[in-house]
């Protein structure tokens, strides 16, 4: 009888582990607005996680943050931003629109997808991202910091935070996403 008493406790350890685990990486790493991801990721060739990540970052799955900054939504676009890739795509653009999940998505897929195409390089998109699209061309061009093509020391804290972020949720989300 002990040793069902044993194995039952055992069992009931694992499952509450296992259900703990669930539930801690469903708080951290939120699987949300699935179906909008992989549909932008396809469209636009952006690599599911990476998207995922970048919102997880950014807004933690919320749809209606807002930064101190003025950035807006799951992606925290600017709205300058995001008007001018919603023309240059020939895509209308509403600011309020901006609070919407698909759309949101959509234009910062957009935008990942355009800042990844000129620097022909993820890490450098990201960078650009987060720190803005002028300082990366002017770190690249800085011999101190960069080897033309990689930055290899990133003067903003704030953005080294933010490539060690999103190279951590990009790993998770990586084995959601195959």
């Amino acid at each position: 009888m002990k040793i069902w008493y044993g194995i039952f406790a055992l069992s009931i350890s694992i499952l509450g582990l296992t259900l703990a685990l669930f539930f801690v990486n469903n708080y951290f790493y939120p699987m949300s607005y699935k179906y909008e991801i992989l549909e932008v990721s396809s469209r636009y060739n952006v690599d599911a996680a990476l998207i995922a990540s970048v919102i997880n970052v950014e807004s933690g799955f919320d749809k209606a943050a807002r930064s101190n900054k003025g950035a807006i939504g799951l992606m925290q676009l600017m709205p300058s931003t995001a008007e001018w890739i919603c023309k240059m795509r020939g895509v209308e653009y509403e600011e309020s629109k901006l609070f919407e999940p698909q759309f949101n998505i959509k234009v910062g897929t957009m935008y990942l997808n355009y800042l990844i195409a000129q620097f022909d390089s993820v890490e450098n998109a990201i960078l650009a991202y987060n720190a803005g699209y002028g300082n990366v061309k002017a770190w690249l061009a800085n011999s101190e910091i960069s080897d033309g093509k990689t930055v290899t020391t990133i003067p903003f804290e704030e953005t080294r935070y933010y490539i060690i972020k999103i190279n951590k949720n990009l790993h998770y989300y990586k084995k959601k996403y195959k």
